[in-house]
């Protein structure tokens, strides 16, 4: 009896992997054949390929990274839950920010796994998921919790912070957006008090570590 069957009647876990480093992809495969009752059945190197694969295979199981290229992983899962709303997502990342935690979850994952816990958690995880629960890793959790009750910076406090995180200035901000130098500064006020900043510097350090601003 080999790895990737069951021990009982029980048909293994059909898995799927999706990561656009192959290294990653190979590494995984061969954690999965390690595990008792879980099969690896496919993998996708992009967000596109995910899709199709899931919908070409059904897993039972995805583990999705969140950044990749053609789709990323949080707009792969959305297109997936769109057409199967039971799908069982979890997502591989080196981001442990409650924000983008969030919006995979939102999206629809079930599962947030750190790639540098992959070897200790990824099982219990897998078969969690697989039972219908949640699988949150621990930093992950603790994250969500610290800014359970953040403020939210607004949709065009969004626009200057990425603008500013660009290296653009105050003035320059403004001009993109065709508002005056004097809102900037207003915004920019607002996002230091909101996210708990001491300048513009370590607004954006904050805002990218949180999952605010992408990479």
């Amino acid at each position: 009896m080999t790895a990737s069957t069951m021990h009982s009647d029980r048909p293994a876990i059909r898995v799927l992997i999706a990561d656009d480093h192959q290294l990653l992809l190979d590494g995984i495969a061969t954690l999965l054949q390690l595990f008792p009752g879980v099969q690896l059945v496919g993998q996708a190197s992009n967000g596109e390929q995910a899709v199709q694969q899931f919908l070409a295979l059904q897993p039972d199981v995805t583990l999705m990274d969140l950044q990749m290229p053609v789709m990323t992983g949080i707009d792969a899962i959305a297109a997936i839950r769109a057409q199967h709303p039971a799908a069982r997502i979890i997502v591989l990342t080196t981001y442990k920010g409650d924000t983008l935690v969030g919006r995979a979850v939102q999206a629809g994952a079930c599962g947030y796994l750190l790639k540098s816990s992959l070897r200790h958690e990824l099982l219990a995880a897998i078969q969690a998921v697989h039972a219908g629960r949640r699988h949150i890793a621990p930093e992950a959790a603790a994250e969500m919790a610290r800014y359970a009750f953040a403020d939210v910076l607004s949709n065009r406090e969004l626009e200057v912070l990425r603008l500013v995180a660009q290296g653009n200035s105050n003035r320059e901000t403004g001009a993109l957006l065709s508002i005056k130098e004097e809102t900037v500064k207003a915004h920019m006020s607002t996002i230091l008090s909101k996210l708990g900043a001491k300048d513009r510097t370590h607004a954006v350090t904050i805002a990218l570590r949180r999952g605010i601003l992408d990479t």
